[in-house]
């Protein structure tokens, strides 16, 4: 398990901001009950995915 750290690379500052925005948004979404934490993986994928093309837009 401490080798997966060593073996990738260290996020930008951009990257670290947009999983923590997909967290919350995902971690949201499932206290309002619209997402199941069993889906977390796939929504998470989804949502950073959206995030990226909107940064990418603008």
């Amino acid at each position: 398990m401490g080798r997966d750290k060593e073996l990738t690379a260290p996020l930008t500052p951009r990257e670290e901001l947009l999983m923590k925005v997909a967290k919350e948004i995902v971690v949201k979404f499932i206290e309002v009950g619209r997402v199941s934490p069993t889906s977390f993986a796939e929504t998470f994928k989804t949502v950073m995915d959206a995030l990226r093309q909107s940064f990418k837009a603008s």
